[in-house]
């Protein structure tokens, strides 16, 4: 199949007939029975995988095709009754298949040690494991693999074969993907589509799953006042969809400030962020923007937890968000064991600190301030907080509250903020 590309004329995005045209000529010529969705989850609402997925499922089934659906869930919570109603629409709930990450896979083969090592520069020598969820290994005829491509902490830009071996993967490429990641580091990675994760991602597609019928279907968008715009539409089989993407999302996902920020002030809707997992996003997405010294409020109504489950949230309490170093002693250490299991909670914990470069100010609900404090972070309360600064009432970017300037931002998931002066200086 020859790859399709659209790209919106105008800041409005594509129209509903354009994203439907190009789905429907990437399953033109085809003879299909049996087929196989792995959209994201509901973390990923505003990548409009959601409407893509309605539309290819309305297709196939019109052609008398039988379709699954298996949301991307990675190490994220099942898609609820309502966020699934949500996203995607009248499918019913019942065609869900759930992955589980820790029992669903198979093992494809093994990304070798010195190859890691050669993309990491020596940071990362020990060989990873390969799976994924046995379902993408089954008799399907095709598997359709929708997403956005937006600046991630831990590949740099996300999906393509990410989807496919975090979102649908197991224990092991998760755990040592994450870490990889981490010890590369975030300033290293986010926005770039060339990372040392991506290359480990790209060498397990092309050695163990370049056979299997995978359509990729990226997007690229923004949601201003939560509007989903899509800004472009790469469709292919091949890698070639992936760099095109990305160099959209690097025009519309990458937000410069003139300056360092001292104060921003991140909002999380509290129907998409319920634990510091997600809600973590309001650091990685803003730290290459933060000043020193400065304050990174997060307004986060609906967390209420630390992990995305027991296991992880355990580990997030023991070890809390103390820092790179802080944690990497940890995960050396003889007692350390439990974080070297569960390699994507220590990754999580690096990530989510902002290495006391900066404040990290959570104001919350359903978490005491005990709690947030015990992990690491400043503790508020959240209806104080929204008192001077109210969600409804602030809009994207630059403003003065109370005689001090602010930046605000809505939904950090969308995006990645840099300082551009520091951008420059390291140019």
């Amino acid at each position: 199949m020859k790859d399709i590309k659209i790209i919106a004329e105008d800041d409005h995005g594509l129209t509903v007939g354009q994203i439907e045209g190009a789905l429907r000529e990437s399953l033109g010529g085809r003879t299909l029975k049996r087929v196989l969705i792995l959209p994201p989850d509901f973390t990923r609402y505003y990548s409009n995988a959601g409407f893509i997925t309605r539309i290819y499922d309305r297709l196939q089934r019109e052609a008398g095709a039988d379709v699954d659906i298996m949301p991307a869930l990675g190490t994220h919570e099942p898609v609820s009754p309502s966020q699934w109603k949500t996203m995607f629409g009248d499918i019913p709930y019942e065609k869900m298949l759930t992955h589980d990450w820790r029992k669903d896979i198979v093992h494809l083969g093994e990304v070798p040690g010195e190859y890691m090592a050669q993309i990491t520069d020596g940071l990362w020598r020990d060989p990873v494991s390969v799976e994924i969820n046995r379902s993408v290994m089954e008799d399907y005829d095709l598997i359709i693999s929708p997403g956005q491509v937006v600046p991630h902490e831990v590949v740099g830009m996300s999906n393509h074969a990410k989807n496919l071996f975090v979102g649908t993967g197991g224990r092991d490429m998760i755990n040592k993907s994450h870490m990889v990641g981490a010890a590369w580091g975030l300033e290293r990675m986010m926005g770039r589509g060339d990372t040392p994760v991506r290359r480990l991602f790209d060498y397990g597609f092309e050695h163990f799953l370049k056979d299997r019928p995978i359509l990729f279907v990226l997007t690229v968008t923004t949601a201003p006042g939560g509007e989903i715009r899509t800004h472009g539409l790469f469709i292919g089989e091949g890698r070639q969809c992936f760099p095109d993407a990305v160099r959209l999302a690097q025009e519309k996902n990458i937000d410069f400030v003139d300056h360092g920020l001292k104060k921003c002030v991140v909002y999380l809707e509290p129907s998409e962020f319920k634990s510091t997992w997600l809600g973590n996003k309001a650091i990685y997405r803003t730290r290459m923007a933060m000043a020193d010294d400065g304050d990174l409020i997060i307004l986060a109504p609906g967390v209420e937890r630390f992990g995305e489950d027991d296991e992880v949230d355990a580990l997030i309490r023991k070890y809390g968000y103390k820092g790179r170093i802080s944690t990497l002693r940890s995960f050396e250490s003889p007692e350390g064991e439990d974080l070297r299991e569960n390699m994507v909670a220590a990754a999580h914990l690096i990530h989510g600190s902002s290495d006391r470069r900066f404040r990290v100010i959570y104001a919350v609900k359903n978490i005491s301030k005990e709690e947030i404090a015990h992990v690491g972070f400043l503790p508020a309360d959240y209806d104080e907080m929204v008192k001077k600064y109210d969600p409804e009432k602030l809009r994207y970017g630059f403003s003065t509250v109370d005689g001090e300037e602010i930046f605000y931002i809505p939904n950090p998931a969308l995006g990645l903020w840099i300082n551009r002066e520091t951008e420059l200086s390291a140019s």
